[in-house]
């Protein structure tokens, strides 16, 4: 029997593309492979470096060194009473040991210790001369990647370190590892295809946070001191809050982001900023000292040329500060209601001013201003980033939302709006936008600025005072939780300065308290966000503490009030 011609030829195109489809993964997969290879080798590098380092140096104990905070480090550096190099080793060991750990560090930039070696007191050192810094996956380091989780960015070194890590190394720092990300960044959980899953180092069934995990992870662990992330809906302080640590968004463009790569690129609706993460925030205060100089200045002359106000910082005038403990969007966690009522008395016990802030129509600002903002071409610029690799796990339900065509999505927010509102919501928020819609969609995000600053003006407040999600969720819980950026997010909306500052730990009467938890809407995510605070007794809580645009200093100097009196507390407890 003859097979027929046109069959013969669509079984051998068939058969030719799925061919030519099988090469492509193959080839796909071994770069995936090499660069796992990469990993072991940095990891391998910094254990052989490490045993050098204690061949030569057996006397030099390293517990003492990793104990000390980054101010006093500092000091110990700059007056010569302790070698950069053992700083620097007792750093790389604990990094190490974090990575074995946590699956944090993508990468050791051994370059850093050749930096090390010529590391030679002189009369202007820099504010961090021979501090070990670690820094995010998508920040331009020069000579090596910046994968944001993608296959298609492995082998294309960044050609020159970003400004802010530029300017790092001007003031003496040295960059030392790449730590792990989420793919695309638009995720707060930290898993992708290349480098896997990274855990919380406090409790390894749980996330990290995102999309600054890997930073979160290595410091909260110990690995290192300061570390820079970025920001663009809590990607900062998400891994802050749940690794038990502090950082600070600064506003969106009080920091360079030349050479920063982001998640969405193009978009101005949600603004993204570049931020410290550390241990204290008199860290945090250090980093921004340094980093806000005429070096950061000259080589990115969008940055305004504003140094740090120390006077702003160290004032002790009471403060007036507004508070809410909800959103009435994303009901909080028992253990987060109760860590702002606790700071909230705290703070008035301390003689500051404390007053209501009423705060409406979150639905449409999460709705309406962050997702419909980042995703208003429909998220096909954002989808195009996926094109070509193995897989989209990480943001999984967001791609299957921006795959689906126009009317389907408007079909279903129609049929959903009675019993499903915000799944609702979201899927209206998707749909393509006309240029028209874009400009007036800017237009509203400045008029809701105005009208907060206005809220805020009427008040006479300096600082707010507001919940972080937390305690940290369950692994692979983010992804199913993308409602909960809530509390976050609209401060990349109004790009107001925000810093994250732990200030308790969940107990049992907190635990036994979420059984009753059931949310603002009764829905399906409401029923997840309950499952996924759960088993997290003893696990960090944190606040958000606020400021206006551009105050920075202010927004540390109120971080530092929270953090001291959280401190007394916890000791007198």
């Amino acid at each position: 029997m003859r097979v027929p011609l046109p069959a013969l030829l669509c079984c051998s195109v068939a058969s030719l593309l799925l061919l030519l489809r099988w090469r492509r993964r193959r080839g796909l997969w071994k770069k995936v492979k090499q660069a796992q290879q990469r990993q072991e080798r940095s990891l391998v590098q910094m254990q052989m470096a490490v045993e050098r380092f204690r061949e030569q140096h057996p006397s030099v104990k390293m517990v003492p060194i990793l104990s000390l905070p980054l101010p006093e480090l500092s000091k110990k550096l700059r007056d010569g009473s302790l070698p950069p190099d053992h700083v620097f080793y007792a750093y790389v060991s604990k990094a190490l040991q974090m990575a074995t750990e946590t699956n944090c560090i993508t990468e050791y930039l051994q370059e850093s210790e050749t930096q090390i070696q010529k590391a030679k007191p002189t009369e202007k050192l820099g504010l961090l001369y021979g501090v070990p810094v670690s820094i995010k996956d998508s920040i331009n380091c020069q000579g090596h990647d910046s994968t944001l989780g993608f296959i298609k960015n492995l082998n294309k070194p960044a050609a020159e370190d970003s400004v802010v890590v530029q300017v790092l190394r001007r003031q003496g720092a040295i960059p030392f590892v790449k730590t792990n990300v989420p793919q695309s960044l638009i995720s707060y959980d930290c898993k992708n295809l290349i480098f896997g899953q990274t855990f919380n180092p406090l409790l390894y069934t749980r996330s990290p946070g995102g999309s600054s995990g890997g930073e979160g992870a290595l410091i909260g662990g110990g690995g290192s001191i300061l570390g820079l992330g970025t920001d663009v809906g809590g990607s900062l302080r998400f891994p802050a809050a749940f690794c038990g640590i502090c950082g600070l968004k600064p506003t969106g463009n009080r920091l360079s982001k030349k050479g920063v790569i982001a998640g969405v690129l193009g978009q101005k609706s949600v603004a993204a900023a570049v931020g410290p993460m550390a241990k204290d925030v008199e860290s945090l205060a250090l980093c921004m000292r340094a980093l806000l100089c005429e070096d950061m200045f000259h080589l990115d002359s969008t940055v305004p040329p504003l140094p740090f106000n120390e006077e702003v910082y160290s004032s002790t005038q009471p403060l007036r500060i507004g508070y809410y403990e909800t959103d009435f969007f994303t009901m909080p966690s028992p253990a987060m209601r109760r860590a702002v009522r606790e700071v909230k008395e705290l703070l008035e016990d301390a003689g500051h001013t404390l007053v209501p802030f009423e705060l409406t129509n979150v639905d449409h600002v999460v709705f309406n201003f962050c997702i419909r903002g980042m995703f208003a071409d429909g998220g096909s610029s954002f989808l195009r980033k996926f094109k070509g690799e193995l897989e989209n796990s990480s943001v999984g339900p967001l791609f299957w939302l921006l795959r689906s065509p126009s009317w389907l999505k408007t079909a279903l927010s129609w049929i959903a709006k009675p019993f499903a509102p915000r799944f609702s919501g979201i899927l209206k928020s998707m749909r393509p936008n006309t240029v028209d819609e874009v400009w007036s969609l800017h237009c509203e995000i400045e008029e809701f600025c105005d009208q907060f600053i206005a809220q805020w003006k009427k008040l006479n407040l300096d600082v707010m005072l507001c919940p972080m999600l937390g305690p940290a969720l369950g692994i692979g819980y983010p992804g199913k939780l993308s409602v909960a950026v809530s509390y976050t997010m609209l401060y990349n909306a109004l790009d107001f300065p925000v810093g994250v500052v732990p200030v308790t730990l969940v107990t049992d009467e907190d635990e036994e308290e979420l059984k009753g938890y059931q949310g603002y809407f009764r829905d399906w995510w409401d029923r997840t966000l309950a499952k996924a605070f759960r088993g997290s007794v003893g696990m960090p809580v944190a606040v958000q503490c606020v400021a206006l645009p551009w105050q920075e200093e202010l927004c540390l100097r109120f971080m530092k009030e929270v953090e001291t009196l959280s401190l007394k507390k916890n000791m007198i407890v």
